[in-house]
């Protein structure tokens, strides 16, 4: 009587560990075969979107084992789940309600991820919540602002939003100067440097544009400069655009003027 007791326990203590453990084992080195994947493959794939799908993926595979070791554990203990599944009834219709949401954020999720709606690394906007997407699975979307506050939305909810990392940015500068600039060597001065920022500046996309006059101001006028740049550089590189040109101003003594304001004695 012992025996048999040992031999049940043995199966229903061991089996479970065992599946579990073995199930672990699968996971890593189906994983590991995704990621290779992916890798081998990132010169042919955008490497945001091929990040995106490969994290898909190894979610979909950890779902799907986790369910197979359910029902192989409840084998274990002698539930049917042929019939029990089968036996739900009304049971299975609530627990179909339940998991409605969970459907819809799958679907919502491939849809995202195979219309480029955004990808890992995209700077986007939600709901008035604008940061970086640091995870895409399949039920919900995680969005890190700059001062590192994350926004956790589950992917059906994402009706709307703004992808600010799909296209090109522009940069863009206004340089004011003295009204008794003279304003052929102030061309000349920013031509010149332009030409060579145009080789030496990372991230541009395209030739660094001087406009012409944009404004006139109380106590100076101003010049617009304008270039492209990949997605999200715009600001960092409007930063090194404004210190070349005032140092290519101040090395050519031209006047980048502060607000003045005249009084008259009566």
């Amino acid at each position: 009587m012992n025996d048999i007791l040992n031999v049940i326990l043995v199966k229903e203590i061991v089996g479970p560990v065992l599946i579990i453990l073995v199930s672990i084992v699968i996971y890593l080195f189906l994983k590991q075969v995704v990621n290779n994947v992916f890798r081998f493959k990132s010169k042919r794939i955008d490497n945001k979107k091929s990040k995106t799908i490969n994290g898909l993926i190894n979610n979909l595979i950890k779902y799907f084992i986790i369910v197979i070791d359910l029902v192989m554990i409840l084998d274990i203990f002698g539930i049917d789940t042929k019939t029990l599944i089968a036996s739900l009834g009304i049971v299975g219709l609530v627990a179909g309600l339940a998991v409605q949401d969970t459907l819809k954020d799958f679907v919502a999720g491939v849809s995202i991820i195979f219309e480029n709606q955004y990808r890992i690394g995209d700077t986007i906007t939600v709901k008035g919540f604008r940061g970086e997407v640091i995870d895409l699975g399949i039920k919900s979307t995680k969005i890190k602002a700059y001062t590192g506050e994350i926004m956790i939305i589950p992917n059906h909810l994402i009706e709307e939003v703004i992808n600010h990392s799909l296209e090109k940015s522009v940069a863009i500068i206004d340089i004011p100067v003295s009204y008794n600039t003279d304003i052929d060597k102030l061309e000349d001065v920013l031509s010149n440097l332009f030409s060579k920022l145009n080789k030496s500046i990372k991230g541009l996309k395209g030739d660094i544009k001087l406009l012409g006059l944009q404004s006139f101001d109380d106590s100076s006028v101003s010049y617009r400069v304008t270039v492209d740049t990949v997605p999200m550089e715009h600001l960092q590189i409007e930063r090194v655009l404004r210190r070349e040109i005032k140092e290519a101003l101040d090395s050519n003594n031209i006047e980048i003027p502060f607000p003045q304001v005249v009084v008259h004695n009566g």
